[in-house]
């Protein structure tokens, strides 16, 4: 628990530079000085803001999205990499804590990645996407349990999931078991319409009443000049407005100041971290009103590899003075003696 017993955080709601890279960190760069001077000791940003959202992914077929696929690779994340690097001297500069959303780019592929950043720009936690979301699919890969973690912040313990992350109880599960005191919410925001909007709300506030925590959302936001420049087709443009709902909630599930549900901004508010005792005393979901002896949760925190070594790898001198032992029939030869040897001791 931080010692102060109210913390302001902001949630920011801004359009990327669909462009390029470096226009968008210089927009992330801006808001966390603009949050920072507010007061804000957390800034949180939308789902994937660097370099942005792969919106074209939603309206257009797979044949026709190569183009923008490979433009997104190239303007992805590595991390570490210079981007994560000017995001962790902002939030050592401005003494805040920030959460921030990245295409992160790995060799060969992409994933939806959450990034907290500590107060001191180390970095806390780097999780990624469990699951992407149906046209999501084409473009990231899958994460892991291991993102799946809560962790100490100069603001409190903080977990995060992305999107429909959130309709996984036991993805929300493992963070509640864990604590969380702050939980961060992350969606696109421009997309699917109106009904997206309503559909964030009610996830991240019953998130806020289930988990006993507060719930900092930040969605994205399109112009209708950058909408065009994605799809020409107007049926098509109506799919990249609406759901947006930046949003902070309090552990009882309600709004703490008025959303933003469309335009940019940055959202501000104070927590008041005792609501939290207010809302577990009544209901601790993973404490007193839990039965674990009849439900439990069972999580693997190892993170996914695709390779596993049986033994290490033979350094390369010794891999040399092996092979310069003795020709390979020699060995052969010896080898059949052995064996030989062995056999008929054994009968």
């Amino acid at each position: 628990m931080p010692t102060s017993p109210t913390i302001r955080v902001a949630a920011v709601q801004i359009a990327p530079d669909l462009t390029a890279r470096a226009g968008t960190m210089a927009k992330v760069l801006a808001a966390i000085g603009e949050a920072a001077d507010k007061g804000a000791k957390l800034a949180v940003f939308p789902e994937t803001f660097v370099p942005w959202y792969p919106y074209f992914s939603f309206v257009l077929p797979p044949a026709l999205s190569g183009k923008e696929h490979v433009r997104l690779y190239e303007n992805a994340v590595s991390v570490p990499g210079p981007e994560t690097d000017a995001v962790s001297s902002a939030a050592r500069k401005h003494g805040v804590v920030i959460v921030l959303g990245i295409n992160e780019r790995d060799h060969g592929s992409l994933y939806n990645t959450q990034l907290v950043f500590d107060a001191d720009g180390s970095t806390l936690l780097k999780r990624r996407k469990i699951t992407p979301t149906f046209h999501e699919r084409m473009i990231w890969g899958q994460g892991d349990g291991a993102g799946l973690a809560v962790v100490d912040t100069a603001v409190g313990r903080v977990g995060a999931l992305a999107c429909w992350e959130h309709y996984n109880p036991l993805a929300r599960y493992a963070l509640m078991a864990q604590h969380e005191e702050i939980h961060i919410a992350q969606f696109p925001g421009s997309l699917v319409g109106p009904i997206f909007a309503d559909q964030i709300e009610v996830t991240i506030r019953h998130h806020a009443l289930e988990s006993g925590c507060f719930v900092v959302n930040s969605t994205g936001w399109l112009s209708d000049e950058q909408i065009a420049s994605i799809t020409p087709d107007p049926g098509l443009q109506k799919a990249l407005t609406g759901g947006c709902m930046t949003a902070i909630i309090s552990p009882e599930g309600k709004h703490i100041v008025p959303p933003i549900t469309s335009g940019e901004g940055i959202l501000v508010a104070d927590l008041d971290m005792s609501l939290i005792v207010k809302r577990k005393r009544m209901m601790d979901s993973v404490g007193h009103y839990a039965r674990p002896e009849l439900l439990s949760l069972s999580l693997d925190p190892r993170p996914a590899s695709p390779m596993h070594l049986t033994a290490p790898f033979m350094a390369q001198p010794e891999f040399r003075r092996f092979q310069d032992a003795e020709p390979a029939d020699a060995a052969d030869r010896a080898a059949d003696q052995r064996i030989a040897v062995v056999r008929s001791a054994t009968g």
